[in-house]
């Protein structure tokens, strides 16, 4: 049985490996630029991540979900869902006072978890839209 292992607060590049196609400078990048993230490892190998989710935000009033991602051999046991409340949890005790605006982008699959969790389509008062850039520089949309 998958369990929550360890949280913590700050990750190594480590983690990143098996979620994302990072090479070791977006990695750097990655972790500088976090507000905060967290990563879930089994209790049988503390060393392997299989869950993990991190924010980006100016640390006051917006904030933005990045990277949720389970390994497909781990989903569907509350991991998601684990991960999502502890970056939630992070940003409520830790933010100045008032109402902070979190926003994600999520996938078709993930959108339960999002809805269960408090989150609301935007549209039609927002949309939310995307800008892919490579490394020549030229532009195109996701």
């Amino acid at each position: 049985m998958t369990a929550i292992r360890r949280w913590t607060t700050t990750y190594t590049s480590a983690p990143l490996r098996d979620f994302k196609p990072v090479n070791s400078a977006q990695g750097s990048a990655v972790i500088k630029g976090s507000w905060y993230g967290c990563y879930v490892t089994t209790a049988d190998d503390s060393s392997k991540p299989v869950a993990m989710g991190r924010i980006i935000g100016d640390g006051g009033w917006y904030f933005h979900i990045a990277d949720m991602a389970v390994l497909l051999s781990h989903q569907r046991r509350g991991l998601g869902d684990a991960v999502l409340k502890r970056l939630l949890a992070k940003i409520k005790t830790n933010t100045a006072p008032g109402e902070p605006y979190v926003s994600l982008m999520a996938d078709a699959p993930g959108r339960r978890l999002y809805e269960k969790n408090g989150f609301a389509d935007t549209m039609p008062q927002e949309m939310g839209i995307s800008l892919i850039m490579n490394a020549s520089g030229s532009e195109g949309g996701a």
